[in-house]
């Protein structure tokens, strides 16, 4: 009985390695997370603000409010007066947005109305330059 210790054939090539050595490929990898968590900035979930200090004068008068109602099948009240088309609205809005001090502009939408006939009409200010307008909650028309 003999044991072969060598090569089966001394002309055969041995065989190449099938598997890849995946120990220094997971090492570069932790070390780079361990690079990319101390590097991280710390998370800071505060907002500094520069707050005026003391009490505001009181307001020398009350403001003008115009309220536009929007009921629930697309219908525009420009303070509970019916507004025929968006010609009129796109009117009273441009008027709105001449004057020197603004008054403030209540949008009430009814739950039931569609989000296009409210998005229209914010859009519309927008466009013609109103910037004290709202949501306000209608209770009425809910």
């Amino acid at each position: 009985m003999s044991m072969n210790v060598g090569s089966p054939s001394a002309g055969a090539d041995p065989e190449p390695m099938m598997e890849m050595n995946m120990t220094p490929l997971i090492d570069v990898m932790l070390v780079l997370i361990i690079m990319m968590i101390i590097t991280i900035p710390k998370a800071n979930h505060s907002v500094n603000l520069n707050m005026p200090v003391g009490t505001p004068p009181p307001p020398t008068k009350e403001p003008v409010v115009i309220t536009i109602d929007v009921d629930f099948d697309g219908t525009i009240l420009w303070d509970n007066a019916v507004v025929p088309d968006r010609g009129t609205l796109e009117a009273k809005l441009t008027d709105v947005a001449a004057q020197a001090d603004q008054p403030e502009v209540h949008l009430r939408p009814n739950k039931l109305v569609s989000y296009k006939v409210v998005a229209g009409v914010m859009a519309s200010a927008q466009r013609l330059g109103v910037t004290k307008i709202g949501l306000v909650g209608n209770e009425q028309f809910q």
